[in-house]
């Protein structure tokens, strides 16, 4: 018998909650595990993955988790848990979650939260039948240029915003081998589905419900089935108007925010540099953490009057700090999961107003 060395229910003040973790790709090694292992009151108990090699990585990197094959053995320890996460392809996001709700376990779904907006209602569903956590790894909510762009709109330092852009460009000549490049419906594959629900989410998130959206999902890769190159505008109920561009294509990337509004701009050029950083063996807490050069500062302000704008710091460890907060103290998750199916409301808009070559009423 497997033993994580906590009994179900280990929730109390004093008591870590302990996290199984499913799948250990570049998900689960660079951003979910670190994460997990940096947030206090969390500890990583358990990590799944059928990969010889990856399970070696976990047991070196992770000496007190336990390493598992298969789910299955993960619901067999679901009394000794309090937390699973689920990192794994796409497709299988709303079949892992679905058992881990079954198992009587809180769960985070790394984005997005399942293939369809209709499985992923169900899971809402569920989970409140259920009266269980349910909640998405939307970590670019804490990318230091959002927060910094957050904040200007906060306190109306652009005025009436009049259009929104947003990019997450890179260059990659060749198309990467594996499940993202699947045209399954099934397996939620390409850049919409990948970087545009962190593009799609923080357009929803500053600017409200859309109304009506448009894309075009280029495929620049012969042999390639997804999309790799895609722009999505939105117009949201508020009025904004938010352009979205996602491409591996890019051999010279656009500016990642350009907000333009009645009394000023903000303008940012460069990625977020937590990411990079965890790649490194970075980690949260350590000196300088996800503090960005004054190189990669944007610009704030109008016409000739232009001035840089210290870029806030990135904060992706908030999410599981949120995490732990909700389980502990009740309050609400840090990303509301029906806000997700939003995010899956307008990608399969967005699919839609490809095939129709047209604008796409919500």
């Amino acid at each position: 018998m497997y033993n994580v060395g906590m009994s179900k229910g280990g929730t109390g003040a004093g008591d870590e909650l302990r996290v199984g973790l499913i799948g250990f790709g570049l998900a689960g090694a660079v951003f979910h595990a670190p994460l997990i292992s940096a947030t206090p009151g969390l500890r990583l108990a358990a990590v799944v993955t059928s990969n010889p090699e990856r399970s070696e990585q976990a047991r070196r990197e992770y000496t007190g988790a336990l390493v598992l094959e298969t789910p299955e053995q993960l619901w067999g320890l679901a009394r000794e848990l309090d937390l699973v996460v689920v990192a794994t392809p796409n497709r299988t996001h709303a079949p892992l979650a679905s058992a881990a709700l079954d198992a009587g376990l809180a769960v985070v779904v790394d984005k997005p939260l399942a293939a369809t907006a209709a499985e992923g209602r169900a899971l809402v569903g569920e989970a409140r039948r259920r009266g269980l956590l349910l909640t998405v790894f939307q970590n670019r909510r804490w990318d230091g240029d959002f927060l910094t762009l957050r904040h200007l709109l906060e306190r109306g330092a652009l005025g009436r915003v009049l259009r929104f852009e947003s990019r997450y460009e890179r260059w990659r000549p060749r198309a990467k081998p594996g499940w993202r490049q699947s045209g399954e419906p099934e397996d939620a594959g390409g850049l919409l589905y990948d970087l545009g629900s962190h593009l799609v989410d923080q357009a929803l998130l500053l600017f409200g419900p859309a109304r009506r959206v448009y894309a075009e999902l280029g495929r620049p890769y012969p042999g390639v089935e997804t999309d790799n190159d895609t722009f999505v505008a939105l117009e949201h109920a508020a009025g904004v108007r938010s352009h979205l561009w996602m491409s591996t294509a890019a051999a010279q990337p656009g500016p990642r925010f350009r907000a333009l509004g009645s009394e000023g701009a903000y303008t940012k050029f460069g990625l977020d540099v937590q990411e990079e950083a965890l790649k490194a063996g970075g980690r949260p807490g350590s000196p300088g953490w996800g503090e960005e050069p004054e190189s990669l500062w944007g610009l704030f302000g109008a016409g000739e009057d232009l001035r840089p704008l210290r870029t806030e710091p990135g904060c992706h460890q908030c999410f599981y700090r949120g995490v732990a907060a909700a389980l502990r103290e009740g309050v609400p998750p840090p990303v509301d999961p029906a806000e997700s199916v939003a995010v899956l409301e307008v990608i399969e808009a967005a699919r839609r107003s490809h095939d129709k070559g047209q604008t796409v009423v919500l």
